[in-house]
């Protein structure tokens, strides 16, 4: 399957000659959702803020569709289709749910009835402003307004962030099915592991900014303890 985006190399960071995440490599397929672990302080912030061009990358490429994609460009970065959900959510807090979204919308492209189909329960809140929502609700709202960009590439950093793990349950399918249903590839960054997994096609786990552990989501979800491992700094880091 032809790559959507491709990370070969990738060093990031915040102060140039000292990278935090280095020789990142990741490839995206259309439809496929990467779970991108580690503990704190790991790095996988970082890794979703130079895709997002939000970070210029310290080496390494990026490119998407085989083209090359310059780094420290937010701008066009979103117009490839590369769109963040921070984990502060970044919402309009004194505008609706319903202005939060079609702020964000595209001529011709996802409708706000099209992003209640995956989150019926902002139904009734539309005329609510996102800042007396709930912590889930805020955070269906933060998913719904990106899947208005209509992305290809969606970066999700910390879903769970301030939410109780019975929130979390529901939403991570959710985020499977937007995958499957409109074909964007997803980077999930996740601490509830084993939801992330069950959720994931490969997952990823970073430890202090390198790779240890590159597998499919399934085959770590059935054998935790090679995340156990990775956690506790007990595995070399993956080469190419």
């Amino acid at each position: 399957m032809t790559a959507i985006l491709e990370c070969r190399g990738l060093d990031a960071g915040y102060v140039a000659g000292r990278p935090v995440v280095r020789d990142f490599e990741l490839t995206l397929a259309p439809g496929e959702v990467t779970a991108l672990l580690g503990p704190n302080g790991a790095g996988k912030t970082t890794v979703l803020l130079t895709i997002a061009g939000l970070l210029p990358a310290l080496g390494g490429t990026l490119a998407i569709d085989g083209k090359p994609l310059g780094t420290g460009k937010a701008r066009a970065a979103a117009r490839q289709g590369l769109v963040l959900v921070p984990d502060d959510r970044s919402l309009l807090t004194g505008l609706t749910v319903r202005q939060n979204l079609s702020l964000c919308r595209r001529r011709g492209g996802t409708t706000v009835e099209q992003v209640l189909e995956y989150f019926p329960g902002l139904a009734r809140r539309l005329r609510v402003e996102a800042g007396k929502l709930s912590g889930g609700e805020q955070q269906m709202l933060a998913v719904g307004r990106a899947l208005m960009l209509d992305p290809r590439v969606l970066l999700i950093d910390e879903l769970s962030m301030g939410l109780a793990p019975v929130v979390v349950e529901e939403l991570l399918p959710i985020v499977r099915r937007v995958a499957t249903e409109t074909g964007a590839a997803v980077v999930l960054v996740e601490q509830h592991v084993g939801l992330a997994l069950d959720a994931a096609d490969h997952a990823v786990v970073l430890v202090h900014g390198e790779r240890v552990l590159v597998r499919p989501g399934a085959d770590l979800a059935a054998d935790p303890s090679l995340v156990e491992r990775a956690y506790l700094g007990e595995l070399p880091a993956v080469a190419g």
